[in-house]
């Protein structure tokens, strides 16, 4: 069976947000490139309607254009090596797959096997986030990841010494990938998979990481709360600067205090604290 292939170019700020779109409706392989990313899906799992759906919806902001055709089978795992950079944000880690050498320099360090799950350090939400968490405290500290994706905000919270780490995803792919990141990185707890009503945490947490989209923040923000200790830490992310209002309007009544905040190519990240 033939693969399908679409070079897609877009805004750098939005591949791993179409990564995400497209391997909810049946592309297994991707390849991110200087203009954007290629992604593919085997001919038989192809749905137009719904990837018409997904490129409509993001045509306009991203700046998306692409040619579409036909290729036989890929080395995907020689192809994606080709491909996949590590980062380092500031001095505090250095995000790294399993085939790169490890770099000592740094405070910390994560072994990331994406595959197609969210969350490599590249996108500017998750560089963001990883800057935060080194703000934070979280020596002996209860952390909850929220949509944990590739499991790599729950790993940096495990390097910097919480005690306990619960993580989950809606995305069964994620949490296979996310247990098997876990596991490259030292950490023996289990990604759940459903939402956060559905895996239902049991509080009290002292910190909250929720690295989602603009929508979903705002629906849940009540939850993360109630799951919150007093004095506690929300560090959300997931939406543009353009949204901080709306997500402080929120934040406010429930007692989130603004405590730090931060952008970049466009998107934002928050730190909010539970005042008692």
């Amino acid at each position: 069976m033939d693969y399908l292939e679409f070079k897609i170019k877009c805004l750098e700020q939005f591949r791993e947000i179409l990564i995400a779109e497209l391997s909810m409706i049946g592309f297994d392989s991707f390849l991110e490139t200087e203009e954007g990313i290629d992604a593919y899906t085997l001919e038989s799992d192809f749905d137009r309607v719904a990837f018409d759906e997904v490129i409509a919806q993001y045509k306009v902001d991203a700046y998306i254009t692409l040619e579409e055709g036909i290729m036989p089978k890929v080395n995907w795992n020689e192809e994606w090596e080709k491909n996949y950079d590590p980062i380092a944000v500031d001095d505090l880690v250095y995000v790294r797959a399993s085939f790169h050498s490890s770099q000592p320099e740094f405070k910390h360090e994560i072994v990331i096997n994406p595959k197609m799950s969210f969350g490599t350090g590249h996108h500017a939400t998750t560089f963001q986030m990883l800057r935060h968490q080194g703000e934070i405290d979280h020596q002996g500290k209860r952390v909850l990841d929220v949509g944990s994706g590739t499991g790599i905000l729950a790993i940096m919270a495990h390097l910097l010494g919480a005690s306990q780490v619960e993580a989950f995803d809606i995305d069964d792919w994620c949490v296979d990938n996310g247990n098997e990141n876990f596991d490259l990185n030292g950490l023996t707890t289990r990604m759940d998979l459903g939402t956060i009503r559905e895996v239902n945490p049991q509080g009290e947490f002292d910190i909250v990481l929720a690295n989602i989209n603009k929508n979903v923040l705002l629906d849940e923000m009540n939850i993360y709360t109630d799951l919150l200790k007093d004095n506690g830490f929300l560090l959300i992310s997931g939406f543009y600067t353009e949204d901080i209002e709306d997500l402080t309007n929120c934040a406010k009544p429930l007692g989130l205090e603004l405590i730090s905040q931060q952008s970049k190519d466009n998107w934002a990240a928050l730190i909010l604290q539970k005042k008692a």
